[in-house]
């Protein structure tokens, strides 16, 4: 296994291991565990899921007494989520560490969406075996905190594709539908523009990050245009 300078991760993230060994394997992606015959960092992500999951719910039932069982769900599964765990791993400069095989590197996989996120989830794993529950929390929050409170600022309000239909469908039931028309960009950071039409109308159209993104700015300049 080549050797990275894995002291500057540490102190990136604010922890030091005792097994350096458990946090090598938390940056182990599949192409290269698979290419050298060593475990990969699947188990640890699976494990690092659950944690993440707990240690969340867990500052949420805490720290945001006013907010309901439903709402508690929604801002967790708006701050658990790939794009969240991404920006952690962009944060902490996670691409510079991960081993990964010779075509993924070839193809920029150390920076694909998905395999930062699933590495941070391992590493979320490896900090618990190696030092308890009390360093994995702090990882955890330190790194979710801001993301947790606009979530929970934002609980309560309607996403605009909601906001649209309830607009459009006040006086009766007409047909709006959402379509990619575009996409661009290498397959690790691809741009979605969307377009939103009424009865084979055109409204508007918006750019984003993902498919779902790209709707949702169609629909805010859908609603800005109707003002």
């Amino acid at each position: 296994m080549q050797e990275k300078d894995l002291d500057k991760l540490q102190e990136k993230i604010g922890y030091r291991f005792t097994d350096i060994k458990l946090l090598k394997n938390a940056l182990t992606h599949t192409s290269y565990a698979y290419e050298y015959n060593i475990p990969s960092n699947e188990k640890l992500e699976f494990l690092g899921d659950s944690i993440l999951e707990f240690v969340s719910s867990q500052y949420l039932y805490s720290n945001y007494q006013k907010l309901k069982e439903g709402e508690m769900t929604k801002v967790r599964a708006t701050v658990v989520c790939e794009e969240s765990l991404y920006k952690i791993g962009k944060r902490h400069n996670f691409s510079d560490f991960l081993y990964v095989g010779k075509s993924e590197k070839i193809a920029k996989g150390n920076e694909r969406p998905a395999i930062l996120a699933d590495s941070v989830e391992a590493v979320i794993a490896a900090i618990y075996l190696d030092g308890g529950i009390e360093p994995a929390t702090k990882f955890i929050i330190e790194n979710l905190k801001d993301e947790i409170e606009i979530a929970t600022t934002h609980v309560g309000d309607k996403d605009y594709k909601t906001v649209l239909q309830e607009k459009l469908q006040k006086n009766g039931n007409i047909k709006i539908s959402y379509s990619i028309i575009k996409e661009s960009g290498p397959d690790h950071d691809k741009t979605f523009e969307a377009e939103v039409s009424v009865e084979g109308k055109k409204l508007a159209e918006g750019k984003g990050k993902s498919k779902k993104q790209a709707e949702m700015e169609a629909a805010r300049k859908a609603l800005e245009e109707m003002k």
